[in-house]
């Protein structure tokens, strides 16, 4: 079952563009120019039931502009999209109590009261029965291990610790779709993986639609199978994290081992010599070329260890984002 649909869905704005000078700045009073930027460009997206996608794309690409046209806060300029059912930007009371948006740079806990007090608040909002938001609240602080710090102004925790409470804020009224912008932009490498895990270990559990934005490939590989890649407002990639290699990159790198720890010489015309450490050797081949450059390798050097792998995956976003 989908549970978000989308068809052609486009978004564009219109931009004062401002000249310098004072005589610029006095003119545009009355006569302004305008550019169009198109953010999101036409996209097709289904993405069904309990799936976890990581939603990929350089900055400027339209990810966030794509969450905010699916969780409502914005109107779209053309086409449809669905999410449960509910067209989002009807904004309409069942859709938003069963939806949750959290963005990595933004805040939606009170900062001077502590992350309590802002629970509380949402229990309201959310209309939750006082018994079940007690059971949610302690299973959530207790997964995420942040019970000792619930009756501490907000302003005093770490960047992880807060992040950690936006996520318990979110997920308070137990949605059925969740939407994360860079949910650990800025955060170091042990929180990181701690909400790695739990945003695995939740989704297992809940069996929650997550659609998830982030430049860290690490969150990527541990959390998501599939994959879309957005770029220039379209989506140019949709399948398997495993297939993005395949997909966008022509290279296989060769390790060798040497036996007798000499350097062969014209290794550049086999292809680009990434590292020459004797005895270790690594090269970038084109795909096809992987057969002829291992017999000519084995022909002319003494061998002990070779391996044939894709490139790092990190390197293969990079290059397509830079490409885009």
């Amino acid at each position: 079952m989908a549970v978000i649909e989308t068809d052609q869905l486009a978004k564009s704005y219109r931009v004062y563009r401002k000249k310098e000078g004072l005589g610029a700045s006095l003119a545009g009073l009355f006569r302004r120019e305008y550019r169009e930027v198109e953010a999101v460009r036409g996209i097709d997206l289904r993405v069904e039931e309990g799936e976890f996608v990581a939603f990929l794309g350089p900055n400027g690409a339209g990810k966030t502009t794509t969450l905010k046209l699916l969780s409502g806060v914005i109107t779209p300029t053309a086409g449809t999209a669905r999410v449960l059912g509910h067209v989002p930007w009807r904004r309409e009371n069942a859709y938003r109590r069963r939806f949750a948006l959290v963005m990595g740079q933004k805040n939606q806990l009170w900062w001077d009261l502590p992350a309590a007090e802002s629970f509380r608040l949402h229990q309201e909002i959310y209309c939750i029965e006082r018994d079940r938001f007690g059971q949610t609240c302690h299973e959530l602080c207790e997964m995420l291990g942040v019970e000792h710090l619930l009756g501490q102004p907000v302003r005093e925790l770490s960047l992880g610790e807060r992040m950690r409470m936006e996520l318990i804020a979110a997920l308070l009224h137990s949605p059925e779709v969740l939407f994360l912008d860079e949910p650990t932009i800025g955060l170091d490498v042990v929180a990181q993986h701690t909400i790695q895990q739990f945003l695995r270990e939740y989704q297992r559990l809940r069996r929650v639609t997550i659609l998830l934005t982030s430049h860290y490939m690490r969150d990527v590989a541990a959390l998501c199978r599939r994959v879309v890649i957005i770029a220039a407002g379209r989506i140019i990639y949709d399948g398997p994290l495993d297939g993005i290699t395949g997909h966008f990159s022509g290279q296989k790198i060769v390790s060798l081992q040497l036996a007798d720890g000499e350097m062969p010489t014209g290794l550049e015309r086999l292809g680009e010599v990434l590292e020459s450490r004797p005895p270790k050797v690594r090269i970038c081949v084109p795909r096809g070329e992987v057969t002829r450059v291992l017999t000519h390798i084995f022909a002319h050097c003494a061998v002990q260890d070779v391996s044939v792998e894709d490139p790092p995956l990190d390197a293969v976003i990079a290059e397509v984002f830079s490409r885009s």
